[in-house]
């Protein structure tokens, strides 16, 4: 669904991306894993066009992004934010709806209530919760309205931004699992960036590792402790000694 061919990305004298290619198949979940300035959030944002990428070409369903209509290519995404990301001044409610109270996807707004309170109901938070500003919630469940609100419009596509990032262990293990279970539910293709490898081994189908401005390894999870790449054994085990480290 998603592919990426020799995509560079550079900022001043910093080369981010340097040559990335990466294939993200329909109705799967891909994990892209790497260390902190890794390039991982720009290349999302270059996915989203939110960043123009340099060179290269990332394509969607065959077609270049940027060549996209922007109102329709958007409207196929669902996304859920590092920090969550939820407007301090509305409540729950309209947070969730937020894509569907305007532009293209504009319901009726008793209609965006209902489905907002049906989505809020899935990722495990009562009606009660709709009327509340964010404020009042806890970490966690701010982290479930933004994923209700991820999954609000029914995208076909939805990313996450370190899903479980400020999140106690019990609360990251529900933030898991409810993610696989919408993204299966769904049938939608998921990408996900962490470096919290727990989350890998709950919510990923596939993993790329980025390192250094490319994907070093790719490919399934079962693979992901024996997959024979220095790199990869050298991040998912934490070693301070190893290629990573030397490269620094």
């Amino acid at each position: 669904m998603i592919t990426l061919t020799g995509v560079h990305k550079t900022f001043g004298t910093n080369r981010v991306l340097r040559g990335v290619d990466l294939t993200i198949d329909s109705g799967t979940s891909m994990v892209i894993i790497g260390g902190s300035g890794s390039g991982k959030s720009v290349l999302l944002k270059c996915i989203l066009g939110l960043v123009k990428h340099d060179s290269g070409t990332i394509a969607l369903d065959g077609q270049d992004v940027t060549r996209a209509d922007r109102d329709a290519f958007l409207a196929r995404f669902g996304m859920l934010f590092q920090g969550g990301a939820l407007f301090d001044s509305l409540p729950v409610w309209q947070n969730v709806a937020f894509r569907l109270l305007r532009g293209s996807l504009k319901r009726p707004k008793s209609e965006a209530r209902e489905i907002a309170i049906e989505k809020l109901r899935r990722v495990g938070l009562t009606p009660d919760v709709a009327d509340k500003f964010p404020a009042e919630l806890s970490g966690g469940m701010q982290k479930r309205v933004g994923l209700a609100r991820a999954i609000a419009a029914e995208p076909e596509i939805i990313f996450f931004d370190e899903p479980t990032t400020g999140l106690d262990p019990i609360m990251a293990g529900v933030i898991n699992d409810l993610i696989r279970e919408i993204v299966t539910e769904m049938g939608a293709t998921a990408m996900t960036i962490t470096h919290d490898m727990t989350s890998v081994r709950a919510i990923a189908d596939n993993i790329a590792m980025l390192h250094d401005g490319v994907i070093k390894w790719t490919g399934p999870v079962t693979r992901l402790d024996d997959s024979g790449d220095p790199y990869l054994d050298q991040f998912i085990h934490g070693r301070a000694e190893g290629p990573i480290a030397a490269v620094r």
